[in-house]
């Protein structure tokens, strides 16, 4: 016999360990032994019988539970075992709330509180209503996204196309006594965080531990936050190597962008939205961080998560619009999928670090991958499409002087984006570009216009069937 989540030993029996019991009692309940020491040595307890006695009673009277106190003799010597069962109640101690977390006791309080109450009503937080919001106040353009790609994916029938946005929040059951709920606003709300703080994603590239050189926040409605974060990753964060098959350019970054994606929804899935921490991704030359606020299932380890699991989101609302919008499946594959997509990709399974209130998974790049960048001199800017709220720091290529920002720099960093788009689909249109780039049509055709008159590109044929031709 052990210490662990379920069994703990102590030499004598103090008040103070009634939170201890309320804890276990609060989780899959345990056992406490009284007179054994921290090496599972038996140590004895005097006074054996009025103890048999006291503590029950003073567990009735501070926690208002029965539990078993038995007593047992080795080597002549006296010790207790009291066996908590887990109840299906929220139970306290003298009007506070305990949890047992691993081999540690956690006083809950604010948000944890809530949540637990949540749970132990069998209500999950993303299935809360919300007062003082309709459908009228969700982002037409996210509800008609979803419901194309749910469509194209052949998980909800075509005729939903004709539904308002009320029908179709209640057939997505994302309405609870008449209110939307936690999850509609996080999906579909135009501003989530209005209601829900910390509801963004924050990206960050770093130097060092303990340097940032630039930084960017996806916000807005989380359905369409993945696919601007791994755009904004993928076009800006990451370097890849370029080689060339004939005249075909392959590029390869030092990350599979599926297990990258596949990490980010899942963190989504899984996230801990009362906390008020947005999920961080922190980029370094050689390692990709995704981390957020959130709990593995009751008794899982890291080994029960790499391996094979039944799904199990802690937000079973936002995974269900996930799964019909074909971001992910339903039967806990994520993992797997990952660890697929890194093996296929030729580099290590990714690393996971649990914490009792927070999950990071580490991607590592081969060495073979990895381009050092050097030193960076950066300035700000804000992208003009101000309704994406997309916060950029930009690297300055065109000039060595810190703070120095001019529109020279600006026209490379988007003229080589541009490029590195047309190079893939010649046929691209500029509202598709200013889509994957997360900037307004407008800047598009400006910066088009320019690259036009600097000879770089040409426009082959008619703007509806042409194509691009790179000079």
């Amino acid at each position: 016999m052990i210490e662990s989540q379920n069994i703990e030993w102590k030499e004598s029996w103090k008040e103070k360990y009634l939170n201890w019991i309320c804890g276990f009692a609060n989780e899959q309940g345990g056992k406490l032994y009284i007179g054994i020491n921290n090496k599972g040595e038996v140590v004895g307890v005097p006074n054996i019988k009025k103890l048999l006695e006291d503590i029950p009673n003073m567990i009735r009277s501070a926690i208002g539970i029965v539990v078993e106190v038995n007593h047992f003799v080795r080597a002549d010597k006296d010790y207790l075992e009291i066996n908590v069962l887990p109840h299906p109640f929220p139970v306290s101690c003298k009007g506070k709330y305990y949890l047992r977390s691993g081999s540690t006791l956690q006083t809950l309080s604010g948000n944890s509180l809530d949540e637990f109450m949540l749970r132990k009503q069998g209500i999950t937080w993303d299935n809360v209503p919300v007062p003082y919001v309709s459908a009228d106040d969700l982002s037409d353009d996210a509800v008609k996204s979803f419901v194309k790609m749910a469509i194209k994916k052949g998980r909800l029938d075509p005729s939903i196309a004709g539904e308002t946005k009320k029908e179709l929040i209640e057939r997505l059951h994302l309405v609870k006594n008449g209110y939307l709920t936690n999850a509609a606003i996080l999906l579909f709300h135009k501003d989530p965080e209005r209601f829900v703080f910390g509801s963004y994603i924050k990206i960050g590239f770093f130097e060092s531990d303990a340097e940032i050189i630039y930084q960017d926040e996806i916000h807005g409605p989380i359905l369409e936050q993945v696919d601007k974060a791994i755009s904004l990753i993928y076009f800006k964060y990451l370097k890849a190597k370029i080689s060339y098959e004939g005249i075909q350019r392959l590029e390869r970054y030092p990350f599979p962008k599926e297990a990258i994606r596949e990490a980010l929804l899942n963190a989504i899935s899984h996230k801990l939205y009362t906390s008020g921490t947005p999920i961080q991704i922190s980029i370094y030359d050689d390692k990709l961080y995704i981390a957020n606020d959130g709990k593995l299932p009751d008794n899982w380890t890291v080994e029960d998560l790499m391996g094979k699991h039944k799904s199990k989101p802690y937000n079973p609302s936002i995974a269900h619009v996930f799964y019909l919008a074909g971001f992910i499946e339903s039967w806990g594959r994520g993992i797997e999928k990952i660890c697929v997509a890194c093996e296929k990709d030729g580099i290590h399974k990714p690393k996971y670090t649990i914490h009792p209130e927070d999950i990071m998974i580490c991607f590592s790049a081969p060495e073979d991958r990895i381009i050092r960048s050097g030193k960076r001199v950066v300035t700000d800017r804000v992208t003009d499409r101000v309704t994406d709220r997309v916060t950029d720091t930009l690297p300055n290529k065109l000039t060595d002087k810190p703070g120095i920002y001019n529109t020279s720099n600006e026209n490379f960093i988007l003229s080589e984006r541009i490029l590195r788009e047309i190079e893939k689909n010649n046929k691209v249109s500029m509202q598709q570009l200013a889509h994957t780039m997360l900037v307004s049509k407008k800047t598009i055709n400006r910066h088009i216009q320019l690259m036009k008159k600097e000879g770089k590109i040409e426009r082959i044929g008619n703007p509806k069937n042409g194509y691009w031709l790179i000079k």
